[in-house]
């Protein structure tokens, strides 16, 4: 029997082996599910949202024992992990309150004894390849409203959040939902690539660019609806007139929230001249506030890195960019062992020839480089293969609207940051990925428009 052992970051200690898939599993829950959908589509409406209803209940009723689960498998420190939970009960709210009007039946037009009506009727079988970083706010994205909209669904948690995946395996099957209808796949790349063999219907990841960019060619040719949410080195622009105490604060918390392990995270940091040593000082005095340390403890800020090969990468943006002439202001190393840990690190000086300007770094790592004004900082803010978000920090709501205008970017802050709304759709540019979830949009995403057109005889 295939196992998945699982490790806490924190610690390196094993905390878990879990029974895995393989190629035979995965084509077997595969034929499962696409015989259970149909049945699943046929529930009404209601009644597929009393489940999901009910699922939310059983998160509030385990909130503290899913945090901590969630704590031991990824190392995000348990605040953080309670925060993602209770996060996650406002989007349930919104696509219970939102996904009937958003896929109720239109009818666009009825004149002359012509109807024409547009019904939306579900993909069929959602096959989701979903992230560590936040699994449960990454996976509930998808499943939510996949399975709400009559979709079944194989759900592939990250290896690196499997407990967490069969968690909510376990709260939906007790909620009502088919064990058949959302089917959890455990398991490396490996399972990931026989789900992709698989009769699917859509298939909807997050995770790395080179991962996406190979999904993209594996699936092309089948023409399956393809959603990709990759990543992103999202830049700020912090103006003269910003109030720098504020800006450096929330900057910060931006950039060293889940200990950097965000697709939103701020990446980086453009500082106006005229400000820029002042932003600097606040920046360090607020990082300098951040504590390491166990993330089982109530009052840790920054925890481990999930994923150890992510430490070399770190290591190696670090090097680059003082071989480069950037100026180390905190930080630069990894912490002490056992477990993987990297201090909050910042540079100051440093420029685009630097990959910490670049490529996305995925840790508590961020450089602040000075430009001369609000064209400088446009010029830079686009200089980067990514889309994911961009934001502005000025009092002038006009000006920070007319400059993130030129910015290519899916999502665009003005005085905040590394914010998420499931009212509003999460997409990006460029390899910051293609489709979006949230919003109706991304309810709607999980359904295929059908046109009636009705002639009385």
């Amino acid at each position: 029997m295939n196992t998945l052992t699982v490790h806490n970051p924190a610690t390196g200690a094993q905390i878990a082996e879990l029974p895995a898939d393989d190629a035979a599993s995965v084509a077997a829950k595969a034929r499962r599910a696409r015989a259970a959908q149909p049945a699943w589509a046929a529930v009404p409406m209601a009644e597929r949202k009393a489940c999901i209803t009910r699922f939310r209940a059983g998160i509030v009723a385990e909130l503290d024992a899913l945090a901590a689960v969630m704590t031991r498998e990824t190392g995000k420190p348990l605040k953080m992990s309670r925060n993602e939970l209770n996060g996650l009960l406002g989007r349930i709210d919104f696509f219970l309150a939102e996904v009937g009007g958003a896929t109720g039946t239109q009818t666009v037009f009825n004149e002359g004894g012509m109807t024409e009506q547009i019904e939306h009727t579900p993909l069929g079988v959602v096959a989701n390849i979903s992230a560590w970083n936040y699994p449960w706010f990454v996976g509930g994205n998808v499943f939510i409203p996949a399975l709400l909209t009559g979709n079944a669904v194989l759900y592939k948690p990250s290896e690196y959040a499997a407990m967490s995946g069969l968690a909510m395996a376990r709260l939906l099957h007790a909620a009502g939902v088919p064990q058949d209808v959302f089917i959890p796949l455990i398991g490396g790349g490996a399972v990931g690539a026989a789900l992709m063999e698989q009769k699917i219907d859509g298939l909807f990841f997050t995770g790395s660019h080179a991962t996406g960019a190979k999904i993209a060619q594996a699936l092309g040719p089948r023409l399956v609806k393809l959603q990709l949410e990759l990543g992103g080195k999202d830049p700020t622009y912090v103006s003269e007139d910003a109030n720098v105490k504020n800006a450096a604060e929330s900057l910060a918390d931006g950039a060293m929230y889940n200990t950097g392990q965000s697709c939103c995270s701020v990446e980086r940091i453009y500082v106006h001249e005229k400000i820029y040593d002042a932003f600097v000082t606040a920046f360090l005095e607020t990082v300098k506030t951040f504590k390491t340390g166990d993330p089982m403890s109530e009052d840790t800020y920054i925890g481990a890195i999930t994923r150890a090969p992510q430490l070399d990468v770190l290591d190696a943006q670090v090097a680059d960019a003082k071989a480069k002439g950037a100026t180390l202001l905190a930080g630069g190393k990894r912490g002490a062992g056992p477990g993987n840990w990297y201090e909050p690190t910042v540079f100051g000086n440093v420029n685009h020839s630097m990959e910490l300007m670049r490529e996305e770094s995925f840790g508590p790592l961020i450089g602040i480089q000075k430009v001369s004004g609000d064209a400088e900082a446009v010029k830079l803010m686009n200089d980067t293969r990514y889309g994911l978000t961009a934001g502005m920090f000025t009092p002038d709501e006009a000006r920070a609207k007319a400059l993130l205008a030129q910015v290519s970017a899916g999502s665009v802050y003005w005085n905040c940051c590394d914010r998420v709304s499931p009212r509003l759709p999460w997409s990006g540019y460029g390899d910051s990925g293609v489709g979006l979830t949230l919003s109706t949009y991304g309810i709607q995403t999980f359904t295929r428009p059908k046109a009636w057109h009705l002639r009385q005889a």
